[in-house]
């Protein structure tokens, strides 16, 4: 299934926004634009939900036919332990996770034992953790680690722009990455030259424009035979002001889903 997140609409619903996009308004969008995926994606908003405003927001997706994931940081046990109790409230099946926070950057050693404390509960849940691949640890490690934890609920979300800082190719990134993907961030991206020619400035481009070899992607990972949902994301840099901010986001989630649809995805 193709999906929007949090990150599709970063400038919406940020505080740059004169009325900021609330998860119930960017479901709405995102079934308005024929996606059936909505990642709610280190959205801080998420950890006050009351049990009611979970409730609500299970029923509006359920109503909707919008399949919800979640996305956070860090790996500690409570962290994740919460984490699942959120995946549960709203009937979210896979949450994307990232191995350091700012403040904690456990070694492969730790992550593994820490991983290794709360998979059992997410094995017996039916909850998946994919973990992303960017710049602080490299593919070679993130692979490791997931093939050393050994559970089918621990994956690779893929997003391979995110490696880039790390000086890895993209197409390695990939190939590395492939078996063990349980997730897609699907994000274009380009190197443009900056002022006076002093350097590159690397951001966002809509997909199909940029450095992004889509189709090898899907083509390694064959997202639609083995169940993974493909979640667009963007770097769409700040424009002159939020109308034109905002709409190119709008522009964007619409023509990246036109691309992908119009694309095989086996």
């Amino acid at each position: 299934m193709i999906g929007l997140s949090t990150y599709s609409f970063f400038w919406q619903h940020s505080d740059r926004a004169p009325q900021p996009l609330d998860l119930p308004a960017m479901l709405n969008r995102t079934r308005e634009l024929d996606a059936d995926v909505f990642q709610i994606c280190d959205y801080q908003p998420l950890l006050g939900y009351t049990a009611a405003q979970l409730r609500d927001l299970k029923s509006l997706a359920e109503e909707l036919d919008i399949t919800l994931e979640l996305g956070t940081k860090g790996i500690s046990p409570a962290h994740l332990a919460t984490f699942l109790k959120l995946a549960e409230a709203l009937g979210a099946k896979l949450i994307r996770g990232m191995v350091n926070t700012p403040d904690h950057r456990p070694t492969l050693a730790e992550a593994q034992d820490l991983l290794k404390v709360s998979l059992p509960a997410y094995e017996a849940a039916g909850v998946t953790i994919a973990l992303e691949t960017y710049e602080q640890m490299s593919s070679t490690d993130l692979v490791s680690l997931v093939k050393a934890v050994g559970s089918p609920h621990l994956g690779i979300c893929l997003d391979p722009a995110n490696c880039v800082a790390r000086l890895e190719n993209p197409i390695d990134v990939i190939d590395r990455c492939a078996p063990y993907v349980a997730n897609l961030h699907v994000k274009d991206f380009a190197f443009t030259r900056r002022g006076g020619w002093v350097g590159f400035t690397l951001e966002g481009a809509e997909l199909g424009t940029g450095l992004l070899d889509y189709d090898y992607m899907i083509s390694k990972v064959a997202p639609e035979a083995c169940g993974i949902n493909r979640i667009i994301e963007h770097w769409l840099p700040w424009q002159i002001d939020f109308a034109e901010t905002s709409r190119l986001e709008n522009l964007w989630n619409a023509n990246n889903l036109a691309y992908m649809r119009s694309h095989p995805s086996s």
